[in-house]
């Protein structure tokens, strides 16, 4: 008999599944403190919590039975993953659950900034008879979305009902995908520049922050009108008030805040232009269930060893093939990650080599680190339990090929990635004494330790060109650390790669990439 503990209310019609099987046992302890829940863990199978009960390690280093804990929900911020990993418990989520109801609220918020429903209301309630609230339709109108995952291409199936043009942008939609859905591909300033509507659907990542800031309203069309039901600080909120008083933006609707709550003072609490809701993407008796269903089913399948999708962190590796593997994990992350920062255009397939040493094991759990490491800066909650459903969700073919020789190195791990614009070749092997290295990209030999922060600088063979980029970071005060080289031929296309001490500026990279020879500068950080 498995016990499983619910600490946070959750829908029972969700958990049904739960309390009807033969084999489990649930108990509902609802508002418990930390010691509370760390005097009694040690009896329970599995762990239900909303986002109230903070899942610490003192809790998990006092559940000697406990197997999975399950969020019924999507963030997992208040589960200490890494404690979790150590002491083998898996995490799982609901990420599914939630789609069709941030969706919703998406086209609610759409249709009340532009018919000022709620500022209507307002006004009515309070006693004032006023009809000079003129709105638009949406019929006709360009709707640009901003992140083609499955909420926002929920989205976009609903706008072209409405009679909306749709174009979108996501860096993993392709356009067959595009097709499908009937969306027009657009990049980020293309969108801005042409929609009379914008909605955002990305995560909130170092690339994604402030996506729509003081640049992109510079080119917005007077009159558009945004929706953000995402996350807090895609868009930049101070700049989006500034382009409201300049008449650039006519309407905004917010579900989130860069900061939640917000302050009293908040620009936005006050503006009769934005309209504004306490985070609700999720609020609904339908999400609900549908949360605590997926994850329900999902803890039945771990207690009785079952197959089991929406982990977040890793599941168990036999000991013989971890033992092989896990010097691998550091370096195949690492080369995805600066394929996934030097590639462009949306990703359709990797292609993984191994060689030498790796031939003769499972490689599988390698391979979610460099999936994840390609996606890990676009896609929020990406991990290598569901990097290879996160790829397959986005028609990005995963290709996995052996070879018995790997040339001058005992092991070799080659990855290509390719788009519709380009492909781009990185390889890495592991060197007795000197760790990761890093030994090809794209024709050009290397050796290099992926650390910190790099430059990768394409260019052409000239004299003095190594001498100006070092004066130039120099007199900027960006140290060098390191310095490679790669060329083919002399005379001809050649890259180069440094390891600086600390970023550098955007200003410095700009001045960089206009120097002579020079065909492109590329800040990645690893």
């Amino acid at each position: 008999m498995y016990k499983v503990l619910v600490s946070d209310p959750i829908s029972d019609m969700g958990i049904q599944m739960l309390y009807d099987a033969a084999d489990v046992e649930v108990v509902k302890q609802t508002g418990l403190s930390e010691d509370e829940l760390v005097s009694i863990i040690s009896e329970y199978d599995a762990l239900l919590v909303r986002s109230q009960t903070k899942v610490t390690e003192k809790i998990m280093n006092a559940a000697a039975k406990l197997k999975v804990i399950g969020r019924a929900g999507v963030g997992v911020d208040n589960i200490d993953l890494e404690a979790a990993t150590k002491r083998g418990i898996i995490v799982i989520n609901a990420p599914d659950g939630n789609t069709i109801a941030t969706c919703e609220l998406t086209f609610a918020m759409m249709m009340s900034t532009a018919r000022m429903i709620p500022q209507a209301y307002k006004k009515t309630v309070g006693g004032e008879w006023d009809r000079k609230f003129i709105g638009v339709e949406l019929r006709n109108k360009t709707l640009g979305i901003l992140g083609m995952g499955r909420i926002g291409s929920e989205v976009a199936k609903r706008a072209k009902v409405f009679g909306m043009e749709v174009i979108g942008y996501d860096p993993f939609l392709t356009e067959e995908r595009a097709e499908k859905l009937g969306v027009t591909l657009g990049t980020v300033n293309e969108i801005v520049a042409k929609a009379d509507f914008i909605t955002v659907h990305t995560p909130l990542t170092p690339e994604t922050r402030h996506l729509i800031s003081k640049p992109q309203f510079e080119i917005m069309k007077p009159g558009m009108r945004l929706i953000n039901c995402a996350r807090g600080g895609i868009i930049d909120e101070m700049a989006m008030v500034e382009a409201i008083e300049q008449g650039i933006v006519a309407g905004a609707a917010f579900d989130v805040f860069e900061v939640e709550p917000p302050q009293n003072d908040h620009p936005f609490l006050n503006n009769p232009k934005v309209i504004v809701t306490p985070h609700l993407g999720a609020s609904t008796i339908e999400a609900q269930e549908n949360v605590a269903i997926d994850v329900s089913e999902e803890v039945l399948h771990i207690l009785r060893n079952e197959p089991f999708k929406n982990a977040v962190n890793l599941p168990p590796v036999p000991a013989n093939v971890l033992n092989k593997l896990q010097p691998y994990f550091g370096l195949g992350e690492k080369i995805g990650s600066i394929l996934g920062q030097i590639s462009q255009g949306a990703v359709y397939e990797i292609v993984v080599n191994y060689a030498g040493d790796l031939i003769d094991v499972d490689t599988s759990p390698l391979t979610r680190y460099i999936v994840k490491g390609v996606f890990e800066n676009q896609l929020e909650g990406i991990n290598i339990v569901n990097a290879m459903h996160l790829a397959k969700s986005r028609d990005v073919n995963i290709v996995v090929q052996k070879s018995n020789t790997s040339s001058s190195f005992t092991n070799l791990v080659t990855v290509t990635v390719k788009t519709k614009q380009e492909e781009k070749t990185l390889a890495g092997t592991l060197l007795a004494g000197y760790g990761e290295r890093i030994v090809r990209i794209d024709q050009y030999p290397v050796d290099f330790s992926a650390e910190g922060n790099l430059l990768l600088i394409s260019h052409n063979d000239k004299p003095g060109i190594i001498g100006r980029v070092g004066t130039l970071l120099g007199s900027n005060n960006v140290n060098i650390a390191t310095m490679q080289v790669g060329r083919k031929v002399i005379g001809g296309s050649a890259i180069m790669v440094l390891t600086i001490d600390k970023s550098a500026p955007a200003e410095v990279l700009a001045e960089l990439a206009t120097q002579a020879e020079i065909v492109n500068v590329r800040a990645l950080t690893v």
